[in-house]
């Protein structure tokens, strides 16, 4: 038993664990200052990440941690907060597609600042660009392993990605090496 708890995966779980729920615990302090929840900042950010703004429901769903009746009532919610609409598709009526409006995007863009502020600090920053690019790599191969829907809807990668509301550059782009 003892040979078990030396394992060193026990401790690359654990320390994964460790950080996310750090990092976690911030988000979740900053996006409150805004007036989110993580849910509600994550579904905007895909959206507005998105193609046109939008994102089928059942993809929205895909996309994120959320049952299809769980994306539903958030939808719901950022509906009644007028930041974001649905639209039915015209090619298949059971399709339904969340779209940010207006007020979504200056929502996103209030929070966005202070977010990749704590991105920049917590997560990217005590890391070198190469080492941030084998990170990505990284957790890209264990998403898809994991989470291999994670992308449904999205545009293919390495095609442009539509506007986002401004922000300014991330600390790192400007820091130097």
């Amino acid at each position: 038993m003892s040979e078990a708890l030396d394992d060193p995966r026990l401790t690359v779980a654990g320390l994964l664990a460790e950080t996310w729920s750090g990092f976690a615990a911030r988000i979740t302090t900053q996006l409150g200052q805004h007036g989110f929840d993580g849910a509600e900042f994550e579904v905007l950010l895909r959206l507005a990440r998105s193609e046109c703004g939008s994102l089928r429901m059942s993809d929205l769903a895909a996309q994120t941690s959320l049952t299809s009746s769980g994306i539903t009532r958030l939808v719901d919610r950022l509906v009644a907060a007028d930041s974001v609409r649905r639209e039915a598709c015209t090619t298949d009526r059971r399709t339904t597609y969340a779209v940010i409006t207006e007020q979504g995007h200056a929502r996103l863009a209030a929070a966005l600042p202070g977010h990749l502020e704590l991105i920049e600090r917590w997560l990217v920053g005590p890391i070198s660009c190469d080492e941030l690019a084998s990170f990505e790599a990284t957790l890209r191969t264990l998403r898809d392993g994991l989470r291999p829907d994670a992308e449904a809807g999205a545009k293919p990668r390495g095609e442009s990605a539509p506007s986002v509301p401004e922000v300014p550059a991330p600390l790192a782009a400007t820091a130097p090496a």
